[in-house]
């Protein structure tokens, strides 16, 4: 029998190992092509829409072509790249690009209006877009397109130009105009309509090549409808593939392949990429840190994708690609700022930043935005103008030109009047506080710069206005630590190239301020001092006497609403504890949902909730005394649940036998607590009692989100009128001290209760 089978068993173990190795070999066989396709490099993948000639199409031999794939080529074989050429749908690129299908949309891709959408290379190319009728249409210009069909492509520059969030208030006029504004797949289908339609607007360059096809059965109109250049999209934070193939390119219009290309599909005069310079190549990897206000907006600011935009962030952008810098956008707390550029932790202060009154303090740009100080009042506020805003209670942001316009050194006679008619100028953070404050009746008016002031005009609809008299003018610059000579020199000549080749307005007009740019090349530098500050150098100017003063008078702020705080906390953290321990389920969870709330949530915000949420949930107005109630309500809040569960434990950690043994005893349960239970959680609960009455000191300081001014936002205000710390380090003398009186106490009592052991 084994004789028998034996051979069968080899045979299977053949047919066995035959199989096995026909697999492994399938899968060298599949394998190697794979490796020699990853050792040439990776596949890049461009999505492109397959109807838009001459940037991307598909000829008679039935070849995807055109500008855009030509260049991709280039950068692949430069790269050792395999180029994907991916058609897609237009109004799906977005779901394409996300889901990774694409690496990149290349394709005349217009850079306006899509900023924050994407990661964008450097336009290369710029374009318009214009108008194609018929040879034989009465149609001449853009106003004889009044009561006409005219077609867009779906999803692109020209139905933005027209009906976009950007486009002028002529274009909008001129679209509401016409019969009606129609959306098409493609241009195709669009040239195709125009036996139904009168009048196709699209790009300059596929205009041309639909021309140039097509016969001499269409025509141009000389007037433009926009203008807008053309760059490549890649997935926002996709910055590593951006710059490989930016580089690429720039290599590619150095030695004239780029330009080569453009002259093929006759481009040639709409290309705007510029190779960097030699300075640039000099200079590369040099990191350029801006310091800015991430709360500024139109100049600086975190958008709803997370990222840091901006005016001012986007010219400092194009002056480290310029010069082949590494950009690093370093958000800086305003009162700080000084010692941050000091210290050198950034090198340079680019945020709307005022030069009128700090001549001295910096080595300044050359003004390139002339700005004013306005003021912003509710819309229905019987406030008219300026002198109206007598007993009335206006806010600044802290160390702004705002501040200075009406308290500082520079400041004219008739403002320093005007703000000592006041009820109260006083200074917030930022100004989305200010604006808060404004709508909920808590102050009268906001005074800030005029580009800021557009801003939030913009941005919250209806409910507020701007005065017409202006508080004083002011210029803007880039401040640069004294005595900072070259670097500002370099910053400045690349500023001024922008300003030559236009690229210097063309960000100011994606941003709304067109007409507030002042750079100009005549403009002569502001040195009015050649020292450079020295470490210490700045105490100088400290008035001492002043300085304690306002700083005492911040304490007694600070030490109110510490005890203050105590004083309700502590009582009701004890309760919060009870009801935490009831027998009562629903009881039970109420107290979890509060401690949770209030220890899951900062107390900045709880803050911000008690200050506003009377008028924003329930439309009750308060004045300013609500203030201070709330800045006391929001602390009592948040760290009665703190001590309640301090007290549970320390309740819960009394052993069970003392209970019953006071039971036996005859004691009433609040006998057991008062004179059991009570006096050993005491005990039990100083330590970390203590811990929370030492941080209770040094949170205080959050009271200032409310514009209640603490001890500690005075320290930061004066440390950045006199641009050094002294007056921070002053107050964090004064926080330790107390603290340590307080430890100091709570351990003489800790060791007074030492009988309980």
């Amino acid at each position: 029998m084994s004789n028998l089978t034996r051979p069968k068993r080899s045979f299977k173990s053949f047919i066995g190992s035959m199989l096995v190795f026909s697999l492994i070999a399938g899968m060298f066989a599949f394998m190697i092509p794979m490796t020699q396709a990853q050792a040439e490099g990776r596949t890049f993948t461009v999505g492109f829409d397959a109807e838009f000639p001459p940037y991307g199409y598909k000829d008679n031999s039935g070849e995807y072509v055109g500008f855009d794939l030509d260049l991709a080529q280039e950068v692949c074989s430069r790269n050792g790249w395999t180029l994907r050429k991916q058609p897609i749908v237009w109004d799906t690129k977005d779901s394409e690009l996300n889901s990774g299908s694409i690496d990149c949309i290349w394709n005349g891709f217009t850079i306006n209006g899509r900023e924050d959408k994407y990661t964008w290379s450097d336009a290369y190319v710029d374009n318009s877009q214009v108008v194609i009728v018929r040879k034989d249409s009465e149609i001449k210009k853009l106003s004889d397109l009044a009561g006409k069909t005219v077609l867009v492509q779906a999803d692109s520059s020209a139905l933005a130009a027209f009906q976009g969030e950007d486009a002028t208030d002529e274009n909008k006029q001129l679209a509401s105009s016409f019969k009606t504004l129609r959306q098409s797949a493609d241009y195709n289908t669009a040239f195709m309509e125009l036996d139904m339609a009168d009048a196709v607007c699209l790009d300059y360059g596929v205009a041309n090549y639909q021309l140039s096809s097509r016969g001499d059965t269409f025509r141009m109109l000389d007037e433009k409808v926009s203008t807008e250049q053309y760059g490549i999209g890649f997935k926002l934070g996709n910055t590593e593939l951006r710059d490989k193939v930016q580089q690429t390119l720039y290599e590619m219009k150095s030695d004239g392949k780029f330009d080569e290309i453009a002259k093929k599909w006759g481009l040639q005069d709409s290309v705007v990429l510029k190779a960097p310079d030699k300075k640039a190549e000099d200079e590369s990897g040099k990191k350029f840190v801006v310091g800015f206000d991430a709360e500024f907006p139109p100049y600086g600011y975190k958008n709803d994708q997370g990222e840091y935009v901006g005016f001012d962030l986007d010219l400092a952008q194009e002056v480290c690609t310029r010069r082949g810098w590494t950009l690093i956008k370093q958000p800086i707390v305003w009162d700080t700022k000084d010692s941050e550029l000091n210290s050198g932790s950034i090198d340079c202060i680019w945020n709307g930043f005022t030069i009128n009154g700090r001549e001295d303090k910096y080595t300044w740009s050359t003004p390139y935005v002339d700005n004013s100080q306005v003021v912003v009042v509710a819309k229905d506020s019987p406030i008219k103008s300026l002198d109206e805003l007598k007993d009335k209670i206006v806010l600044v942001q802290a160390d702004s030109s705002a501040l200075a316009a009406f308290k500082g050194d520079d400041a004219t006679k008739e403002n320093k009047a005007l703000a000592e008619s006041f009820k109260s100028l006083r200074q917030t953070a930022d100004y989305n506080t200010c604006f808060l404050e404004l709508e909920s009746g808590m102050a009268d008016a906001v005074c800030l710069d005029y580009g800021v002031a557009n801003y939030q005009l913009r941005s919250r609809g209806d409910s507020f206005r701007m005065l017409e008299e202006k508080v004083s003018t002011e210029k803007y610059g880039i401040g640069f630590k004294l005595g900072n000579k070259e670097l500002r020199n370099k910053v400045q000549e690349t500023l001024l190239e922008m300003k030559a080749d236009g690229t210097f307005d063309r960000i100011a007009e994606k941003w709304g301020l067109a007409d507030s740019v002042c750079l100009s090349a005549e403009d002569k530098y502001i040195d009015k001092t050649e020292q450079t500050i020295l470490p210490g150098q700045g105490s100088e100017g400290v008035d001492w006497g002043s300085m304690f003063r306002q700083l005492g008078e911040g304490m007694s702020k600070t030490l109110l609403i510490f005890f203050l705080t105590l004083l309700f906390a502590m009582p009701l953290g004890l309760l919060v504890s009870f009801v935490r321990m009831s027998r009562f389920r629903v009881l039970q969870w109420i107290a979890r949902i509060y401690i949770s709330i209030m220890r899951g949530t900062p107390l900045m915000l709880q803050l911000l909730v008690v200050g506003f949420a009377p008028y924003y949930v329930f439309g009750i107005r308060q004045d300013e005394s609500y203030r201070f109630i709330a800045v006391i309500i929001g602390f009592s809040l948040n760290y009665a649940a703190y001590f309640a569960e301090i007290y549970r434990a320390g309740i819960q950690a009394v052993p069970k036998g003392q209970r019953e043994a006071a039971s036996v005893l005859g004691y009433t349960g609040g006998q057991t607590f008062r004179k059991i239970i009570f006096p050993q959680m005491v005990k039990n609960v100083l330590p970390p009692v203590t811990n929370e009455i030492i941080t209770l000191v040094k949170d205080t300081s959050l009271a200032s989100v409310l514009t209640y001014l603490e001890m500690f936002t005075i320290a930061k205000q004066l440390s950045a009128s006199y641009t050094n710390l002294i007056p921070l380090f002053v107050a964090g003398a004064f926080y330790y001290v107390f603290n340590f009186l307080v430890a100091f106490i709570m351990e003489m009592i800790e060791k007074k209760l030492s009988y309980y052991k």
